[in-house]
């Protein structure tokens, strides 16, 4: 039998304080990524060990045997029956203000301790390393031995959306406590900055997708004008390479490499600052980015690009808000049927109408000549234009839909799935079934006047929802019967 070499760890602890439990939880995930980045180092340098060199992943455990009536108002921060719940926890420093929260909701509803100890999941040595830039990890046959051998790497087989997805079958009869295992979010994050081009700690809670760089160069003159405004909450601004500045004249160096998801953050100290993240054209892009930031547990996220307008009385520039969509996308069919209804949410409805008055200073029945309520409807053909209209342009007359673009639908239902609070506010761009085709010189002059605009909408929405009590985003209308207690 292979001997394995573990760091000496101290035993599970009760805690009736969420600070203090995270605490520990950060001091059980530092002591075993340094345990495992320090043997990988000697191992890289010719130091081959002759043991298996393996550490764990923290864990929190919580139990009750009570069916105590909780805040009803609250659809997270407790578990709706007696029983035994975990949640292998990653970066803990990083989550610490979510965990804070969510562990001392548990407590403070059940009257119970949550124990704090160590896993029996191992940590992949990929992620142990991962925030130290002086630690890179060999190709397979690069080093001089085999990896696998001495350490654990990712294993796919068990990272999975099993918990969202509500297919999760509890092991050994512990049920799950948060919406991810630590492996799933290390994979998302690792996915995240090599996607995006930016550290998952820039994240902020609220995020906007759009699929024109257009956006990009509105957020950044609006982000430096706030960097410029000492009373703007607003702390500094990242761009891709994780380029920072705090001074609105400072300047911002071309990243050295495009990543295939730019994404720019105007962060504010408690991570209630705007991310925006542009996620270019199609259901893929827009499945794989939410996938990853799902993780990061956003307050909300919300779609504001462009679309084809698909009723005669629109005009370009018009605005589009999505109240249902219709799902042609089939990227998400294996994880989320498609006979599953996807929501309009008020409190992000509201916050995006509002928004719209605000900024176009129009109100009731003049905000219905430039804005839409309807179905939106997402394809995966760009070119549906080419083909056959009979069979779509039936499709969409009998949804009623008044918009199709290629993501919006993605971004909404992988919201509903991760329990992430979405919309959407679109820009019509063309309408190719009414000869209105996105032409050259139609294009520049409708982004001159229309992008600046319709981002500082998405961005005084994403304001709005910032003064919003978490509770009232996160209602029940996501949750599921049997929820995990961690939001």
């Amino acid at each position: 039998m292979t001997r394995i070499l573990s760091p000496v760890t101290p035993p599970a602890e009760k805690f009736t304080d969420a600070g203090k439990a995270v605490a520990q939880l950060i001091a059980l995930y530092s002591q075993a990524t340094e345990f495992l980045t320090e043997h990988f180092q000697k191992a890289m340098d010719n130091a081959v060990p002759d043991t298996r060199i393996r550490a764990f992943y923290p864990e929190i455990r919580f139990t009750t045997s009570s069916y105590a009536q909780v805040d009803s108002r609250l659809s997270f921060g407790h578990v709706s029956n007696p029983g035994t719940y975990a949640a292998t926890i990653t970066r803990p420093e990083l989550f610490k203000n979510y965990l804070t929260q969510q562990i001392g909701l548990l407590i403070e509803n059940h009257g119970q301790p949550v124990v704090i100890g160590v896993s029996d999941t191992p940590i992949p040595v990929h992620f142990a390393v991962a925030n130290d830039t002086a630690v890179n990890i060999p190709q397979e046959g690069a080093a001089d031995f085999t990896l696998r051998d001495v350490f654990d790497v990712p294993d796919l087989s068990t990272t999975n959306d099993d918990i969202v997805n509500g297919t999760y079958q509890p092991v050994d009869g512990v049920g799950a406590l948060a919406p991810f295992t630590a492996q799933r979010v290390d994979y998302s994050l690792a996915r995240l900055a090599h996607y995006t081009a930016t550290d998952p700690d820039h994240f902020q809670c609220h995020v906007m997708f759009t699929n024109y760089q257009f956006y990009v160069t509105e957020f950044e003159q609006y982000a430096r004008a706030m960097l410029r405004d000492p009373d703007s909450g607003y702390t500094s601004f990242v761009s891709t390479g994780d380029v920072e500045i705090t001074d609105g004249d400072a300047p911002l160096p071309p990243s050295a490499k495009t990543p295939q998801m730019p994404t720019y953050h105007l962060k504010r100290a408690n991570g209630s600052g705007i991310t925006l993240v542009n996620i270019g054209v199609g259901p893929s892009n827009a499945k794989t980015a939410t996938d990853h930031i799902a993780v990061l547990r956003p307050h909300a996220w919300v779609m504001v690009g462009h679309c084809a307008g698909l009723r005669n009385t629109q005009k370009l520039g018009d605005f589009v808000l999505a109240h249902a969509y219709l799902r042609e996308d089939h990227v998400l069919d294996d994880d989320l049927p498609v006979w599953v209804p996807i929501p309009a949410l008020a409190e992000i409805q509201i916050a995006l109408e509002d928004a719209v008055e605000q900024v176009t200073q129009l109100e009731g029945y003049e905000l219905k000549r430039i804005m839409r309520t309807g179905t939106v409807a997402t394809i995966d053909n760009r070119n549906w234009e080419l083909r056959d209209h009979s069979g779509p342009v039936q499709r969409l007359s009998q949804s009623r839909a008044v918009a199709l673009d290629m993501e919006s639908a993605t971004i909404a239902a992988n919201g509903y799935r991760f329990r992430v609070p979405y919309g959407t506010l679109l820009c019509v761009s063309d309408k190719p079934l009414h000869g209105e085709l996105k032409l050259p010189g139609m294009a520049s002059d409708f982004y001159k006047t229309q992008v600046a605009r319709h981002l500082m909408i998405g961005i005084r929405a994403m304001e709005l929802l910032r003064d919003m009590p978490l509770e009232r985003i996160h209602s029940r209308k996501l949750r599921s019967f049997d929820e995990t207690a961690f939001l």
